[in-house]
């Protein structure tokens, strides 16, 4: 008896599969095995058994064969005298185009059409505009079809059908995929996949088809932007290779300029107060101007602790939905000069037992824990 293990075993299906069955197993496995998208080992080596195991059961004769005599069927291998060498096999009607698209670079049927590069620009907006929203327009120069040649990159924009694909823009190519053929649809590289050809270029856009023009952008920027947010503007990106097909699509990437003071967390605005020792322990007020146009007071309550935050409701940015607006908070820092003059120096050196008071350290540290803990 053969070393071989068991056809269905190989595929994971029962004996009683169907075709359907039997071509969902192969094509989930080939998948997962073939040597271009598995790095093991044995990979190669189970891909062709599953080649094998499908090449069987596939066949009416050969799968009637199998079940009857298993591998020790009369002449040896179902595939004669040289064994299992392959069979031709069209891999897109089992795996799909895109599968084997993507491993060798290959273009289906299904992506022929063309269609120019889309666009990436970046525009920089501030904080008042994440609040507010509103319009911005934006001059840049973009590509464009060319309007001597109509974006056909010909002379005059005379253009003759392609003889290498016959106008279609498209050839077949047949290659070798282990033991499978596979026949593939690919861009004509002669037309590249226009279908149309030409005997002289273009003298303004060099036969390219596209020319640079100065062009004013105008859109729209939603309230409570992210950091990142892309707009798009269909059609505005580059046009496509001789002007046959639909030009792409523009994308404006948003980027939130750097405020003097205040840092974003979703909707909160967070910002650092440094303030004196008095300030803190006496209490005092702080204006500010503030995006939203009306001034920002910030009331800090006396005995107030250095890391303490303070909280001022709906002061900060809008929600992306337009509903409410977040807030904006305030961290406490005690500011410690760097230097002081003799007579503060004196001042402080009188009040240090007022200050610091008669506690000991070890009870400081415990009364902080329970205040924190509390």
């Amino acid at each position: 008896m053969s070393d071989k293990r068991d056809y269905y075993e190989v595929l994971g299906v029962a004996k009683e599969a169907d075709a359907t069955e039997l071509k969902k197993a192969f094509r989930s496995l080939a998948r997962k095995y073939h040597p271009d998208k598995n790095d093991a080992p044995d990979a190669d080596e189970k891909f062709k058994e599953i080649q094998e195991a499908y090449a069987v059961l596939s066949d009416n004769d050969k799968r009637r064969n199998y079940d009857r005599f298993g591998h020790n069927g009369p002449g040896g291998s179902p595939f004669g005298p040289g064994g299992f060498q392959g069979f031709n096999i069209n891999l897109d009607d089992i795996l799909g185009g895109d599968f084997f698209s993507s491993m060798f670079g290959g273009r289906s049927s299904r992506s022929s059409r063309q269609q120019g590069n889309d666009i990436l620009i970046r525009h920089e907006i501030d904080l008042v505009s994440v609040l507010e929203g509103g319009k911005e327009e934006l001059e840049i120069d973009l590509p464009a079809t060319c309007s001597d040649c109509e974006g056909t990159g010909a002379k005059d924009g005379v253009t003759t059908q392609c003889n290498e694909c016959d106008g279609v823009g498209q050839v077949r190519v047949r290659q070798q995929i282990g033991p499978f053929v596979q026949d593939s649809v690919r861009a004509c590289q002669y037309c590249q996949g226009s279908g149309r050809t030409y005997a002289s270029k273009c003298k303004s856009c060099s036969g390219d088809g596209i020319q640079s023009e100065s062009q004013v952008l105008r859109f729209s920027i939603p309230k409570g932007a992210q950091e990142g947010t892309r707009l798009r503007m269909r059609g505005k990106g580059q046009p496509a290779p001789q002007g046959r097909g639909a030009a792409g699509d523009l994308f404006i990437e948003l980027i939130i300029e750097e405020h003097p003071w205040f840092e974003r967390n979703g909707m909160d605005l967070i910002m650092s107060l440094p303030l004196g020792f008095t300030a803190l322990a006496l209490g005092s007020s702080v204006v500010l101007p503030h995006i939203d146009g009306k001034d920002l007071v910030i009331k800090i309550p006396s005995g107030t602790n250095s890391g303490d935050t303070i909280t001022i409701d709906a002061r900060g940015l809008p929600s992306s939905r337009g509903i409410g607006r977040g807030d904006v908070v305030i961290l406490c820092k005690l500011h410690m000069p760097k230097k002081f003059d003799k007579g503060t120096k004196k001042a402080l050196e009188d009040l240090r037992m007022n200050l610091d008071g008669k506690t000991e350290m070890m009870d400081k540290i415990i009364a902080d824990a329970k205040d924190r803990r509390n």
